[in-house]
């Protein structure tokens, strides 16, 4: 892939087929998008792949640091919260040193835009398998964020993960969701949510987000949008 000249770098799974869509039409402020993949085995990030995850998306950054981009978007959910606060902030900050521009990461996004909306317990959906979600419950729980429910599907594969539709996960929030719940978080870039987050904020009365539209919330942020233009439908 050529070196890009782009305004925003987005680093993603080679899988992904969603995020840079979603990013794009959920952060209109960004008028040019480059895209690193980074390579990944068969069943995806994990506690196990992580590590080597970590060393090939900074390999797959490397064409594109000449660019100069203003910003650069870490979109592997997973990756960030397995890492942890710290590791994940060290990635971003090598990073950010490699491209000379600061680094949104889905993970810390996650996050921020969770205490923005004063959320300290949230109903959670992903589509990862068990060891996965322990790591995003005790990355949660770092930051004083306890999981009330999560459900999800257990996909074991990235071929499993691409068949999610949009409607699946309308279904599985649906079903994870209790009359208690005071948040919704979908985590995994890869889910397709753009098309359902109103929806959903209007069926369950609470705060709606996905690892797409936090990021999409979060880069608007830093690349100077006013705050009362990315902040969530009614």
């Amino acid at each position: 892939m050529q070196r890009s000249s782009s305004d925003v770098l987005l680093v993603v799974p080679a899988n992904n087929t969603t995020m840079e869509p979603e990013l794009t039409a959920l952060c209109p402020v960004i008028s040019g998008l480059a895209v690193a993949r980074v390579s990944l085995p068969p069943e995806g990030v994990t506690p196990d792949t992580l590590d080597d995850y970590t060393r090939t998306t900074l390999a797959a950054i490397e064409p594109f640091a000449g660019g100069r981009p203003r910003l650069v978007v870490y979109g592997c959910t997973a990756a960030g919260f397995l890492a942890g606060p710290e590791a994940n902030a060290r990635l971003t900050g090598e990073m950010q040193r490699r491209t000379g521009a600061p680094v949104v990461a889905t993970a810390s996004a996650m996050i921020d835009v969770l205490r923005h909306e004063g959320v300290t317990e949230t109903a959670v959906v992903t589509p990862y398998l068990e060891p996965v979600n322990d790591g995003l419950r005790a990355y949660l729980a770092a930051e004083d964020i306890a999981v009330e429910v999560l459900g999800g599907c257990e996909c074991r594969t990235t071929e499993e993960l691409g068949r999610v539709t949009q409607d699946d996960v309308l279904e599985m929030a649906l079903a994870t969701v209790t009359p208690r719940s005071k948040a919704l978080f979908i985590a995994c870039s890869q889910l397709p949510t753009m098309g359902i987050l109103d929806e959903l904020r209007e069926r369950l009365g609470v705060p709606v987000w996905s690892s797409i539209s936090a990021t999409a919330w979060a880069s608007a942020r830093r690349l100077g949008e006013p705050e009362e233009a990315v902040s969530p439908p009614g």
